[in-house]
C-alpha cells in the first residue's frame, strides 16, 4: 500500500484501532487552519478553540464502551460522553497528524542500566590470552571446528593462511546450505580479496590481533555497505545499505573477514525467514532456535569460526542452547547498535557466538566501545585474563530455579563442577515478580519500530502469520496503553534493583537459561554468557513457535541425546569475570570437542 494511502487510512482508523474497536471509523476531518484564535485552548491539546475545531476521527461514547475491556477501565455513561466530546480537543491532535518526519529517530527516553553504586567497571582494558603453541599442519577437518583462539595462533605463526581459512568457510557454507538453510548472502569475492590482503599484511609483520585473517558470519540485521541486508523479512529482501554497521567496521579494522550474512527469523523473531526455516545441525528435523538462527547453526556445524548475533529477549541464548554453541550477550550499552536493525531501542544488544568461551572475549574486545550515533552506547573498559583462577569466587545459585520445565540435571552438575574448582556457592532468593510482563516494553517498541508494515498492510508478506508471529503481535501491541508502558518501565527499574541487590552477594550467578527470571536481565542490561555443559534427552520436538491450540509438538521416538547448557549472569561491565568462570566450567565439562554428526 502506498505511503499516502496508509496515512489516510490511519487518519480514519488509527485511533479506533488503538482504542480496541474492530468496527471502521468515520472519515477523518481535514487539518484545521493555522490562523490565530482569540480563544484559549487546552494546555494539553496544543490546539486553540473548542473540540469541533480540532482534527481527528469521530469518537463516540460507544467507542469507549467497546474499548474499556481492553484498556481495563470502567466509565459511567456520563463519563463516556464527556470523554468523547473532548477527545479531539485533548488527545486527537497527535493521532490526526502522523506525517511528522521520524526517519531513524530514537525515542527521547534512553535506558541506562547503571544504578548508583552498581556495576564493576575494570580500572583498565586488559586482554590476556591463553598460552600454548598449536601443533603444525592441521587438516581441514580440524580447522573447520577449531576455536578462534587456536586459529589465530596458526595464522599469526603463518602456519595457516587467511585465504585457506576463508576458502574453507565459503566451501562449507555452500556445501551445507541445503541441510541448514543458514546463509542469506555469501560474500565470496570481497572475502577472498580481504583474506589475500590479510596474508600480505601478516607476512610483512603487520599483525592486527587475534581476529586478523579469521573468517566470520554476521546476522543479517547488521548493515554491510553494498551487500544486501534483508532483516530476514520479505519486504526488505532487496535492501542494500550504503554504510557498514559500527560492529562490521570494527571487525574489519581488527582484520576479520566477513564471509556470509547469516539467517535470522524475520525481523528478529524465531528461526523462520523468507527463505524458510533454519535447521539445528544436531537434529535437522527441528529449527535452530532464534532469532540468531543462522549464527548458531553455522558456528555449530563448523561453517564459520565465529558469528555475530543479537539479543533483545533471548535471541543469542536460545540458539546457543539449541545448537550447543557459546554466546556472550554483553552489558547493554557496551557494543553500539549503529547500523543494526532496531527492534527495541532499550533492549537490543549485539554479541558473539563462538565455539569457546575465550573466543567470545576476543571478539568482544574488538567490538566494544561507544559510537556517537548510538545514544545508548556508553564508554566502557573490558578486562579479561584467560589465566585467572576461579578459586574463592562466589557462585550465586537460586534453588527455586533449579527445577521445573526450563531446568534439567545439567545445572546442578555445572554448580558441582565449579564448587570442585574452588568457587563458593551462595544460595540466593528472588522475590516473586511478574517477570514476563517486561516483554511488554519490547512489544511496544517493536510495534513502533515497524509501524509502517502494520499500517500499510505489508506485514501480510511475512511468511509466518500465526498467533505468535510479528503481524499479529504488532497489531496487538497497538492496544498497549501509554500508562501500561510507563508502569512496565517502572517495573523494569524495580527488577534492576532486585538484581543489583542479589548480585552484590556474589561474583557470578548460574541459572537455567530459558526461565523468565534469568531472561529478565535483558531488560536490566546485565551481561550473560551461555555455554554447553552437558546433555539432555528430548522426547518431543522443540520449537520457538507455539503449537496450534489444543495440539502438541511432534514426539521424538526414540528420545534423542542433545547438547544443553547453562547461563552465567554477571555484574554490569564485568564480562571478564563471567568469561573466567565460563572458561573454568568449559574446561571441567569438556564439551568443546563435541560436534554435530554429519558435518565433520
Amino acid at each position: 500500500m502506498a505511503e499516502g494511502k496508509s496515512r489516510r487510512r490511519f487518519l480514519a482508523e488509527g485511533v479506533l484501532a488503538l482504542a480496541g474497536v474492530a468496527a471502521g471509523a468515520a472519515e477523518a476531518a481535514p487539518d484545521a487552519g493555522t490562523s490565530a484564535s482569540s480563544g484559549t485552548g487546552s494546555i494539553f491539546s496544543g490546539t486553540p478553540g473548542d473540540a469541533a475545531s480540532a482534527p481527528g476521527p469521530a469518537i463516540t461514547a460507544d467507542t469507549f464502551a467497546h474499548a474499556e475491556p481492553l484498556m481495563r477501565v470502567s466509565m459511567t455513561p456520563a463519563q463516556r460522553t464527556l470523554a468523547a466530546e473532548s477527545w479531539n480537543l485533548n488527545i486527537g491532535p497527535f493521532f490526526a497528524r502522523r506525517d511528522f518526519p521520524l526517519g531513524d529517530e530514537v525515542p527521547g527516553m534512553v535506558w541506562n542500566p547503571v544504578l548508583r553504586g552498581t556495576g564493576r567497571m575494570p580500572k583498565k582494558n586488559q586482554l590476556v590470552r591463553s598460552s600454548g603453541t598449536p601443533r603444525k599442519s592441521p587438516g581441514d577437518a580440524e580447522l573447520a571446528f577449531a576455536p578462534v583462539h587456536l586459529l589465530s595462533r596458526w595464522v599469526q605463526a603463518r602456519q595457516v593462511s587467511s585465504v585457506r581459512l576463508t576458502e574453507l568457510a565459503l566451501a562449507r557454507l555452500e556445501r551445507y546450505q541445503p541441510q541448514l538453510n543458514c546463509t542469506i548472502t555469501l560474500v565470496r569475492e570481497q572475502a577472498l580479496a580481504e583474506a589475500e590482503a590479510a596474508d600480505r599484511e601478516i607476512s610483512h609483520g603487520k599483525y592486527r590481533g587475534p581476529l586478523h585473517g579469521i573468517p566470520y558470519g554476521a546476522k543479517d540485521l547488521l548493515d554491510t555497505a553494498g551487500i544486501r541486508t534483508t532483516w530476514g523479512a520479505e519486504p526488505f529482501r532487496n535492501r542494500v545499505p550504503k554504510d557498514d554497521a559500527a560492529v562490521i567496521a570494527r571487525l574489519r579494522a581488527a582484520g576479520a573477514i566477513l564471509v556470509a550474512k547469516l539467517s535470522l527469523g524475520a525481523l528478529a523473531l524465531n528461526d523462520v525467514w523468507f527463505g524458510g526455516r533454519t535447521s539445528n545441525p544436531w537434529f535437522l528435523e527441528e529449527g535452530s532456535g532464534g532469532s540468531s538462527a543462522g549464527s548458531g547453526a553455522a558456528v555449530s556445524a563448523g561453517l564459520v569460526p565465529f558469528a555475530i548475533g543479537s539479543e533483545t529477549f533471548g535471541s543469542i541464548v536460545d540458539p546457543c542452547m539449541r545448537c550447543g554453541t557459546t554466546g556472550l550477550r554483553p552489558t547493554f550499552g557496551r557494543v553500539p547498535r549503529t547500523g543494526a536493525m532496531t527492534l527495541s531501542w532499550s533492549h537490543d544488544k549485539l554479541g558473539p557466538i563462538t565455539r569457546s568461551v575465550e573466543d567470545t572475549a576476543l571478539v568482544l574486545a574488538a567490538i566494544s566501545g561507544p559510537d556517537a550515533s548510538d545514544l545508548s552506547s556508553l564508554p566502557s573498559r573490558f578486562a579479561f585474563d584467560a589465566t585467572r583462577s576461579v578459586k574463592g569466587l562466589k557462585l550465586g545459585v537460586v534453588p527455586a530455579w533449579m527445577g521445573g520445565p526450563a531446568a534439567s540435571d545439567v545445572e546442578p552438575a555445572a554448580v558441582k563442577a565449579l564448587e570442585q574448582l574452588g568457587m563458593r556457592r551462595v544460595d540466593l532468593t528472588f522475590p516473586d515478580l511478574p517477570w514476563a510482563a517486561l516483554q511488554l516494553l519490547v512489544m511496544a517498541d517493536s510495534a513502533a519500530s515497524f509501524e509502517r508494515l502494520t499500517l500499510s498492510g505489508e506485514d501480510a508478506q511475512l511468511r509466518m502469520q500465526v498467533r505468535d508471529a510479528w503481524p499479529n503481535l504488532f497489531r496487538q501491541s497497538r492496544f498497549i496503553s501509554a500508562v501500561d508502558y510507563v508502569q512496565a518501565d517502572r517495573l523494569r527499574r524495580h527488577v534492576a534493583k532486585v538484581w543489583a541487590e542479589q548480585l552484590a552477594k556474589v561474583d557470578v550467578l548460574l541459572a537455567p537459561s530459558l526461565r523468565d527470571e534469568p531472561l529478565s536481565t535483558n531488560s536490566t542490561g546485565h551481561p550473560c554468557l551461555v555455554l554447553p555443559t552437558g546433555w539432555v534427552m528430548i522426547d518431543r520436538m522443540r520449537s520457538d513457535w507455539l503449537p496450534p491450540p489444543g495440539q502438541q509438538l511432534p514426539a521424538v521416538s526414540p528420545p534423542r541425546k542433545m547438547p544443553s547448557g547453562v547461563s552465567l549472569i554477571g555484574h554490569l561491565w564485568d564480562e571478564g569475570t563471567v568469561c573466567t568462570v565460563g572458561m573454568a566450567l568449559e574446561g571441567a565439562v569438556r564439551m568443546t570437542d563435541a560436534h554435530p554428526p554429519g558435518f565433520a
